[in-house]
């Protein structure tokens, strides 16, 4: 049955019956009394009173409003409506989902798309239509709310969704006299802290958590950024001066673009969507910096010891290490609107969702929505994420929502896919596909607001290849790399595929805090070593291996990686490949280098997307914004050097290492990489020999005389 929602704004009546398609709606509304009744057959009846209770059927999280509860099986939601809340000038929302009710309230979120025009020659109506325009292709990050505000030849505009502050927060922000102006795409997990420090010398207008940038920048001036405990992209425009300024976030969580119009205006935007068509030249904005007009260009603000790739030697301490994971995850619970978890059955995911159903009693997120926990996956049928994440769900006792889809399904969005992830990288749209046709689900089911499991690969060494590392030092200098570069892969796909619907992604692994931590540890003890027992990730498995309270199952708590791109189902990448065989020919490829001369792609997988962005994204600037290079198991660059047959592979899939214990003999690549029972190098350089990958996956081989793998 397809889905129905009908919506009721105090103060008008809004039925839309025709569009209901038989659903008999009854409603009147005064101070006192909202009474609506949805009769159908087979459905509960919903009728709501000030004062009293509600009951009504629903497994759809977007229940979980203000005051509502929900229960695991079947479960009933009830909540007493306070007069206040009556008479509120919320908007109510009642969604039919099959045979299932839902009753709510709605609320706003700091998720949001952000366009800034500063310094146009042009002020006239047609110059501010245009910049209203472009702000509109951000529709889809903020479809709550947008706004704009102009001074002579300075424009900023958001495209606001809800998810902190219900009743206000929209942009663009204020001082009280109007002369400090902000928009800004973030969430600031120390608002509350800040808003104190501030409570006697400024005059909150919002419960936006952006709000407090303005205040810190009347006290400090520009060099506040690094007091901001968050992710954040924003600009603020000071009216006194006729200057300006831009942030982004530490790692590069949420996106943001900077370019020049050709009449020497900067365009600052969140996607490169919004400001293509109008900047000569464009780039990315540097993750960690901030751009200055008054400074004359960029500066970084972000300057953690890990960044000069020095190796460190601070002991591994479990415990510091759980308190900061936990920590990291405990604060990205604020929120005003449903949340759930992403949930793979991997390691990370997994212990997001451990963690965040552990703590959720403590949090003011629970007084608002109860203490259960939606839980989300996607995946082929019977792919390996599916089998792995219903028994995390089971274990934790989450609300499980399982998402199928076919390749067809995923070839068919490929499209839209590329359009919102602004990359032709095979990894990345991969990946990608699946979370892009996840988030859409989630998000009609009433849900804003997810937590996820990205980052710490990067952070930890836990793709395969790390097994590899020549060293301790290699090791870590790979890792400063992996997260370097974040903002050009699992970052940018975790935030555009789900904010494609509107959806918010938090990524608890890319805390500052918990960076600190990881980035600091020797990285002696994140080595694979499976002689002492280690495998990839092995500091993070230990410090949540608690023998009294489990955090998770052993087996989910040393489940070895998966690449998200093969854990949805191995038949997604094989289905891609033989479909992009179909559609790109032999000639083509053998004329890539003259077609596309820079980045040329290796493949017809990769000439395939790299086709569908040239048409959606044509200037030169665009192409010169997506990584490019070799990359086995989601490896730099660099990290191909480590294994001499890596560099005659032209597929990234996590599933052509050797150790890979899902590795088939369809994926041995020219001897470089093994199956279940073959022969294959797989180490290279002084001291490393030839070895074999047994059934469990193990890796015979030698490096610089310490073991590599099992030797059996």
């Amino acid at each position: 049955m397809d889905n129905y929602v009908c919506t009721e704004r105090y103060g008008s009546i809004d039925a839309r019956e025709k569009e209901l398609q038989g659903i008999d709606v009854l409603a009147t509304n005064d101070d006192d009394t909202v009474q609506r009744r949805v009769q159908r057959s087979g459905m509960v009846d919903v009728e709501r009173r000030r004062g009293t209770q509600v009951a009504c059927q629903t497994r759809c999280p977007g229940a979980a409003r203000i005051g509502y509860k929900y229960g695991r099986d079947h479960p009933l939601i009830s909540a007493s409506l306070s007069s206040s809340l009556t008479r509120a000038s919320h908007s109510l929302s009642l969604i039919h989902t099959g045979r299932n009710l839902l009753l709510a309230a709605a609320s706003p979120s700091t998720m949001c798309g952000i366009l800034a025009v500063l310094g146009c020659a042009d002020w006239s109506q047609a110059k501010r239509a245009r910049v209203l325009a472009c702000s509109r292709r951000l529709k889809h990050r903020g479809p709550d709310w947008s706004g704009l505000y102009q001074c002579e030849g300075n424009f900023l505009a958001q495209q606001r969704l809800a998810v902190v502050s219900p009743l206000s927060g929209d942009q663009p922000l204020y001082n009280q006299d109007r002369t400090v102006v902000v928009v800004a795409n973030g969430e600031i997990y120390n608002h509350k802290k800040i808003r104190k420090q501030f409570a006697a010398k400024h005059t909150f207008t919002t419960g936006s958590d952006c709000e407090v940038i303005i205040p810190l920048y009347e006290e400090y001036g520009e060099n506040f950024v690094s007091m901001l405990d968050g992710v954040f992209a924003f600009v603020l425009y000071d009216t006194r001066n006729n200057t300006y300024m831009a942030a982004r976030d530490a790692i590069g969580v949420n996106p943001l673009y900077i370019g020049s119009g050709s009449d020497g205006a900067v365009w600052i935007a969140s996607e490169l969507k919004a400001l293509h068509d109008d900047c000569p030249k464009f780039e990315l904005f540097p993750p960690g910096h901030l751009y200055s007009s008054a400074g004359g260009g960029f500066r970084r603000w972000y300057n953690p010891e890990w960044f000069a790739e020095l190796v460190p030697a601070t002991p591994y301490q479990p415990l510091v290490l759980r308190e900061a994971f936990e920590k990291a995850v405990i604060k990205r619970l604020m929120t005003d609107v449903p949340f759930g978890v992403l949930l793979s059955g991997g390691l990370d995911s997994s212990l997001v969702a451990s963690v965040t159903k552990r703590h959720l009693i403590e949090t003011e997120a629970a007084k608002k929505f109860g203490t259960e926990l939606h839980s989300f996956v996607v995946g082929l049928e019977n792919s390996p994420d599916l089998k792995a994440a219903r028994e995390v769900a089971d274990f934790l006792g989450t609300i499980h929502h399982e998402f199928h889809f076919t390749v067809q399904d995923g070839i068919d969005a490929i499209e839209e896919v590329i359009y919102h992830n602004e990359t032709y990288d095979v990894t990345t749209i991969r990946a990608s596909t699946p979370m892009f046709l996840m988030a859409r689900k989630i998000k009609a089911l009433g849900v804003k607001m997810v937590l996820s499991g990205e980052g710490s690969d990067e952070l930890l060494g836990g793709y395969l290849y790390f097994h590899f590392a020549p060293n301790k030092e290699e090791f870590h200098k790979e890792t400063c790399r992996k997260v370097k570069a974040l903002h050009q892969y699992d970052c940018l796909r975790a935030n555009k595929a789900t904010s494609a619907w509107g959806l918010e992604v938090r990524v608890p692994f890319l805390d500052k805090e918990f960076i600190d931590v990881a980035m600091s540890m020797d990285p002696e003890w994140k080595l694979y070593d499976p002689d002492l027992g280690r495998i990839e990730k092995w500091v993070m498995r230990k410090a949540f291996d608690d023998e009294e309270e489990p955090y998770l199952p052993k087996h989910i708590l040393y489940r070895q990686k998966e690449q998200f791109s093969d854990g949805v189902g191995y038949s997604w990448i094989d289905g891609l490949k033989a479909f992009t065989e179909q559609q790109v020919t032999d000639g083509m490829m053998k004329n890539a280098a003259e077609v596309f001369p820079y980045n040329t792609p290796i493949n017809k997988e990769a000439y395939y997307y790299r086709m569908i962005f040239e048409r959606l994204y044509p200037q030169e600037s665009a192409r010169e914004t997506v990584p490019w290079g070799p990359s086995i198991a989601c490896s730099t660059p660099a990290a191909i050097e480590w294994v001499a047959q890596w560099k005659a592979s032209n597929d990234p899939s996590g599933r052509l290492i050797a150790s890979h214990n899902s590795a088939t003999p369809a994926h041995a690549d020219a001897g470089a990489h093994t199956n279940g029972n073959g022969n294959g190098v797989v180490a290279n350089g002084k001291g490393h020999v030839n070895g074999m990958a047994n059934g469990n996956g193990h890796v015979n081989g030698m490096a610089n005389g310490k073991a590599n793998g099992a030797l059996e």
